[in-house]
């Protein structure tokens, strides 16, 4: 699974064909005709009301994906304007990182692509967690 460039058509296919659903009841539960939902699963992307659908008939959280995105793609840069911190409320953020994202990061770190090093200093991910993954591994 690339969880850089995320094809969200296939993989509702994927799942679809893991579950062996017929189509007939994708079409009643979508309200779609099976050309529309055809098109669905050549679609990278789609309205999150209609995906939201397809997490409950499929019982499977596909925004996680996009959620691993983000955590390795776009982490949350630090408030280092004390001007800024001033202003404004206390968050804070546990970041939740997937399977599917350890499964990413380990696999770049497995086959050589990173080192651990690199992997802390790309995706921000503490030494101590990426260790963890590694041990258990």
């Amino acid at each position: 699974m690339n969880i850089k460039n995320i094809h969200i058509g296939n993989l509702l296919r994927s799942k679809v064909e893991e579950h062996q659903m017929s189509i007939e009841r994708i079409s009643r539960f979508l309200d779609k005709t099976e050309n529309e939902i055809e098109k669905m699963y050549h679609a990278k992307s789609m309205d999150t009301d209609v995906l939201l659908k397809w997490c409950k008939l499929l019982k499977f959280d596909f925004f996680r994906f996009y959620t691993g995105h983000l955590i390795l793609y776009a982490p949350q840069t630090s408030l280092d304007n004390t001007a800024t911190q001033e202003n404004s409320t206390i968050v804070f953020r546990k970041n939740i990182y997937t399977q599917e994202v350890k499964d990413f990061i380990l696999e770049k770190i497995r086959t050589g692509k990173m080192t651990a090093h690199e992997v802390v200093e790309r995706y921000k991910i503490p030494k101590t967690t990426l260790y963890k993954w590694i041990k258990k591994v």
